[in-house]
C-alpha cells in the first residue's frame, strides 16, 4: 500500500505545510511525496511544483504527470491575513477545494485531506469544551470559508463516494516554519521573541484563553487519520481536534520559568475580537474514539522542545554566517 500511494502536498510552504512534508518523506519514499505551492521554497527538500490551487487546469495536469492518489490541500488564506482581503480569501479557500473535490468525484485522487479549523465556531458557540456538533456560527472570512469547506467535503463524502478526510484544528505551534496570519500566531511568535529580544508584545489580551496544539501532534493527527479504515471514519465535514488551552500570560509564565529575563507586555489590535469569538477548549471525544486520537504535548512539554530546537537553529544559522 506505502509503494503505491503518491503524493501531493498543496500548500507545502506552510507552517503546517512545512513539517507534514517531512513527516510524510519518512514515511514514504522520496519520490512519492511531490510538494507544491504559488511560489517556490527558499530552501527546496522535497521535489517541488510551483500551483495556484485556483488554476483547475494546472493541478489537472500535475495529476495526469504524476498519477497521485492522495492529496493534502492545505493552501489557504488564514484569519487575520483573511480580514484584509475577503474576496481573496474566498476565492483561494473555496475555488481550491472545489477543484480537488471534483477531480476527486471524477475518479482522478483516491484520497483527500482538507484542514478546517476552530474559526468555524463563533460568539453563540459553547466556549467551554465545545462539541463536535454544535453552533457554528464564524464571524471572519476564513471562518465562513471553512464552514462551507466542511459542508462540501460532507457532502462529497455522503453524496458522491469521495473519500475526504479532514481536522478542526486548533492553534498551531511549530518551530519549523513561522506562521502565515493567524490570530494565533503569537503563540508562535512569543518562543522567537524570548530568545532573540527577550521583550514580547502581544496581540492579545494576557488572559485569552484559545486551544492550542504543537506541531508534532498535528502532523501525527493528520497521518494518523489519513492512514484510519475508512469505516471508522464517522465524521465526513471534520473532527474536533484539541491538545491543551491556555492564555499569553500561561504560555509566558512557561518560558520565565526557563529564562527569567524574558518580558511581555499586551497590546490588543484587531485580532482579540476574532479570538474573543472562539472556544476556550474543545471536545475530542469523536476523534478518540473513532480512530484513537491522543496528543502527547502539554504547555510544558511544548515549551521545553521549542526552546531547545529554536536555540539549536539560531546557534547553527549564528555559525553558518560567521563561516
Amino acid at each position: 500500500m506505502i509503494e503505491q500511494t503518491k503524493i501531493l502536498i498543496i500548500g507545502a510552504n506552510g507552517q503546517l505545510g512545512t513539517e507534514l512534508t517531512t513527516a510524510l518523506q519518512d514515511k514514504y519514499r522520496y519520490k512519492q511525496v511531490i510538494t507544491s505551492d504559488i511560489h517556490s521554497p527558499k530552501k527546496q527538500d522535497a521535489l517541488f511544483e510551483t500551483l495556484d490551487i485556483r488554476d483547475k487546469g494546472r493541478l489537472e495536469e500535475l495529476i495526469e504527470k504524476y498519477k497521485f492518489t492522495d492529496v493534502y490541500l492545505l493552501a489557504a488564506i488564514l484569519s487575520a491575513k483573511g480580514e484584509q482581503n475577503p474576496m481573496l480569501t474566498w476565492q483561494v479557500n473555496m475555488d481550491g477545494l472545489m477543484n480537488v473535490l471534483e477531480l476527486a468525484r471524477d475518479g482522478k485522487i483516491s484520497k483527500v485531506f482538507w484542514p478546517s479549523s476552530i474559526a468555524v465556531f463563533g460568539e453563540t458557540t459553547p466556549k467551554q469544551q465545545t462539541p463536535q456538533e454544535t453552533i457554528t456560527s464564524p464571524t471572519t472570512m476564513y471562518g465562513i470559508s471553512k464552514l462551507a469547506g466542511e459542508r462540501l467535503c460532507a457532502y462529497y463524502a455522503n453524496k458522491l463516494g469521495v473519500d475526504v478526510r479532514s481536522l478542526r484544528y486548533p492553534g498551531l505551534i511549530g518551530y519549523k516554519a513561522l506562521p502565515g496570519g493567524g490570530t494565533t500566531d503569537f503563540a508562535v511568535e512569543i518562543y522567537h521573541k524570548a530568545l532573540e529580544s527577550s521583550i514580547y508584545h502581544c496581540f492579545l489580551r494576557k488572559d485569552s484563553i484559545l486551544p492550542l496544539m504543537y506541531m508534532p501532534d498535528a502532523v501525527r493527527a493528520t497521518i494518523e487519520l489519513m492512514e484510519a479504515d475508512a469505516e471508522k471514519i464517522s465524521v465526513r465535514s471534520s473532527y474536533n481536534l484539541a491538545g491543551f488551552s491556555c492564555s499569553p500570560a500561561d504560555i509566558a509564565e512557561v518560558i520565565q520559568q526557563r529564562i527569567p529575563d524574558f518580558k511581555i507586555d499586551y497590546q490588543p489590535d484587531f485580532r482579540q475580537k476574532i479570538a474573543d469569538s472562539w472556544p476556550n477548549s474543545i471536545d475530542d471525544s469523536q476523534a478518540k474514539e473513532d480512530w484513537g486520537w491522543k496528543p502527547q504535548y502539554d504547555l510544558q512539554a511544548m515549551s521545553d522542545d521549542m526552546l531547545s530546537n529554536l536555540k539549536r537553529l539560531k546557534e547553527k544559522e549564528t555559525a553558518i554566517n560567521l563561516s
